[in-house]
């Protein structure tokens, strides 16, 4: 074989093995709004992109930017929120009883099962200002 015949084939090899990473496997790394999710097969990759993306709820001077957020998820869903707010408060979504302390310049990430139906309030529990409104549907 010739050096140009060589090189070509070496340049062909090249482009075939990036061609074929760009293409993807089962087995691959995610790159989502909350950071990377590496896979194992195309179940897994299908089950991660079920999850909803974490909302964040920004507080400022005691209202949430914005007006009330609603917030809506499925039951069995995992609910998964952040609020961040300039001064300390505290989180409480009423039905779940589920309370989270904000320090000042800070957030508060919440995280738990979907697993009572119906319409909730989450609130600023110091000042009683309402920041969401959390749905689960059936």
């Amino acid at each position: 074989m010739t050096h140009a015949k060589r090189a070509l084939a070496l340049l062909l090899a090249v482009f075939a093995v990036v061609g074929v990473a760009a293409c993807g496997s089962d087995d691959e790394d995610t790159t989502t709004g909350t950071g990377t999710i590496t896979t194992n097969g195309k179940a897994a990759a299908q089950e991660e992109s079920k999850k909803p993306a974490t909302t964040t709820i920004v507080v400022r001077n005691g209202e949430p930017v914005g007006g009330v957020q609603e917030l809506e998820y499925n039951a069995g869903d995992e609910i998964r929120f952040r609020v961040s707010s300039n001064q300390a408060d505290e989180v409480h979504v009423h039905g779940y009883d589920v309370e989270e302390e904000i320090p000042a310049g800070g957030s508060a990430a919440l995280s738990f099962p979907a697993d009572i139906e119906g319409i909730f309030e989450v609130e600023l529990h110091e000042s009683e200002t309402q920041i969401a409104e959390l749905r689960v549907n059936p």
